[in-house]
């Protein structure tokens, strides 16, 4: 069993390098060309990660919500534009997914007033923010279920053949 540091306000590589039962030096073989040296420096944020390091961790480890956090938290461009998601349990990220749908549905005649002259007037702004916080909602369920499919799909707990198999069928439709 690896080491486990002491140190409070450890960063997501090493807490999860940790929950993983890895020492460095064990995640530095598993991860192949990421030494040692370079995973500490990377995990006590000395030196910053590159996208191609963050995705072999998230591979190695099977833990894809890493490309999520870096993007969400590191990168420039995706601290901008990409928000982080949280994992949760399928049934959470559903229920909410629906909630949404159901609360945009009600909008749904209002957008079409919005944007149907392809304006959106002073005195709409306010009903057309409302509306694009839920669609906004929506995408973020989306994510959430698509990175929790990652994850089981890392893990082996669905199966990855039949899964490919399956998208494929429907792009075939």
């Amino acid at each position: 069993m690896a080491r486990v540091s002491t140190k409070e306000n450890k960063s997501i590589y090493q807490r999860i390098r940790e929950e993983k039962g890895l020492s460095r030096e064990k995640a530095s073989e598993l991860l192949e060309y990421i030494t040692p040296e370079r995973l500490e420096r990377i995990e006590n944020s000395k030196f910053d990660a590159k996208p191609d390091e963050i995705m072999t961790m998230a591979e190695k480890y099977q833990m894809p919500q890493l490309c999520n956090y870096y993007c969400a938290n590191e990168c420039a461009i995706g601290r901008h534009y990409v928000p982080e998601v949280q994992m949760k349990d399928l049934s959470q990220i559903v229920l909410e997914m629906l909630a949404s749908l159901h609360s945009i549905q009600k909008s749904q005649d209002r957008l079409i007033e919005i944007t149907a002259d392809g304006n959106i007037e002073k005195e709409e702004v306010e009903d057309f923010v409302t509306i694009q916080e839920e669609l906004e909602k929506i995408s973020l369920s989306v994510e959430t279920m698509q990175l929790w499919v990652e994850r089981k799909l890392s893990s082996g707990t669905i199966d990855e053949q039949a899964y490919k198999d399956a998208v494929e069928k429907r792009k075939a439709k």
